[in-house]
């Protein structure tokens, strides 16, 4: 399972997500797009969106912290 998280150092929900993820030994990649600007690009084609967080679970994309969906992408219960 791959799990990739967009985010930004100021974002709140970004941090919640992250959490989350270390809260239930959720091993993810954490990419900063302020300071990958391909990566920021790669996030909008896959979102269409440009606020944080993304969220890549094996090719499923969430924008925002959705924790039920989350949790039921990542079979967490």
């Amino acid at each position: 399972m791959t799990v990739k998280i967009y985010s930004t150092p100021s974002c709140h929900w970004c941090h919640k997500t992250k959490d989350f993820f270390n809260e239930n030994n959720v091993e993810f990649t954490d990419i900063d797009v302020t300071q990958d600007q391909d990566a920021a690009k790669e996030m909008v084609e896959k979102s269409g969106q440009m606020g944080v967080p993304v969220i890549d679970i094996n090719g499923e994309i969430i924008v925002g912290f959705k924790e039920p969906l989350i949790t039921d992408l990542l079979k967490l219960k």
